[in-house]
């Protein structure tokens, strides 16, 4: 006889299941991921940390542990050289300052493959790796970066930082995920674990509270989503119920009424010079909002609004043209194109989510990892071990 679904549900609970919702079909990623995961994380051993404080610009409003990046799409204005930039939308210009965003690049690389390693193998010397770079970056005064990125996103003659600027910092989400797996490891110490949880509840505070953080909060398009699932991760990391609750809420009140169309598309990506890349990416965010903060008792990958607008929808979109995208109907991205899709974590978590195995056959023959330096900039999961039992 069939064990009705409540109390399969009650038992995944009894029996310690860890994942926000019951899974299905039973996946074995750590062994499709393993021989990736470790030698990406044997080649990370001997790779010493590098923190922001590591480079500097003299254009930078800030201090030496101040993040500082420069909006990308804007350009000296040809008509007056020395003036405030002007955008060229999609346009990213390759003069800029970009040394910490690599840095923050480099960190969200391989932190989680170490600590991937570490699951897998239960290996000391990877954790320990991983934690290295944890304590130069948030505990070590003289490395560590101020919990917040006031000097973001800056334009030349316009602004020293801008909201929009809260989106380089998607790449601590799967770091803290890694964090998260390592407190079960003797490497970190309570004192350490503290401490660097200390660093994003300061951050937090700074991201709900101050003028830039609610800029982009009430961003309208991917940049309001990463904000979301930036909250969202942090806040599991450092325990913070109420704004893991006001998340699921504004996921269900805002990111979906206002980004998700009837047919399942993002129009405020749509309308972009990037309108493949940027829908793959809302994708992504959307998903991983889904990931952090489904419970059985909520289930967010199943909600929909009353239209039926909801996540079914927005994969079922993209879906078709991630599998043959000569088939996508707009324009192609005015760069990059050619490098997208990767192994998108929307299908495996989708997959799972809605028991898909169409969506994981998908998301396997997909290429798991890149070097261009774009793709690794908007890519931001890429250890799913670390996000399923």
């Amino acid at each position: 006889m069939a064990c009705p679904r409540s109390f399969l549900i009650l038992l995944f609970i009894l029996l310690g299941w860890k994942s926000a919702i019951p899974q299905q079909p039973i996946l074995n990623i750590a062994a499709i991921d393993r021989a990736r995961i470790l030698r990406a994380a044997n080649q990370y051993l001997s790779e010493q940390p590098i923190t922001i404080t590591a480079s500097s610009s003299a254009r930078s409003a800030g201090g030496l542990h101040d993040f500082f990046s420069e909006a990308d799409y804007w350009w000296p204005d040809p008509k007056d050289p020395t003036g405030p930039y002007i955008q060229r939308d999609g346009m990213s210009n390759p003069d800029n300052f970009v040394e910490h965003r690599r840095a923050l690049m480099r960190l969200s690389v391989q932190v989680p493959a170490l600590v991937a390693a570490w699951k897998l193998t239960r290996e000391k010397r990877y954790a320990t790796q991983a934690v290295s770079h944890l304590r130069a970056w948030f505990i070590d005064e003289r490395t560590r970066m101020n919990p917040n990125l006031q000097y973001a996103q800056a334009i030349h003659g316009r602004t020293t930082g801008r909201g929009t600027g809260i989106i380089d910092t998607i790449h601590l989400v799967e770091g803290a995920r890694a964090i998260e797996i390592l407190k079960h490891s003797s490497v970190l110490s309570a004192t350490e674990l503290g401490a660097i949880t200390q660093w994003f509840k300061d951050y937090l505070a700074w991201m709900t509270t101050s003028k830039n953080g609610i800029e982009e909060r009430d961003e309208k398009n991917n940049h309001g989503t990463c904000w979301v699932m930036q909250v969202a991760e942090f806040a599991r990391l450092t325990g913070n119920q109420e704004l893991l609750e006001y998340c699921r809420d504004r996921f269900k009140t805002v990111l979906l009424p206002n980004q998700l169309a009837a047919d399942g598309s993002f129009p405020q990506e749509l309308r972009r010079t990037k309108p493949y890349g940027y829908s793959l990416f809302n994708l992504e965010a959307m998903a991983a909002v889904c990931q952090i903060l489904s419970t059985p008792q909520d289930n967010l990958w199943t909600f929909e609004l009353p239209d039926g607008r909801g996540m079914r929808k927005a994969l079922s979109y993209m879906a078709p043209y991630i599998r043959d995208k000569k088939s996508w109907p707009l324009a192609k991205d005015v760069m990059y194109d050619d490098q997208w899709p990767m192994r998108q974590s929307s299908l495996f978590f989708a997959g799972l989510a809605f028991n898909r195995p169409d969506y994981i056959d998908l998301w396997k023959k997909l290429p798991a990892d890149s070097n261009v330096e774009e793709v690794i900039r908007n890519f931001f999961i890429r250890q799913p071990v670390l996000w399923v039992n």
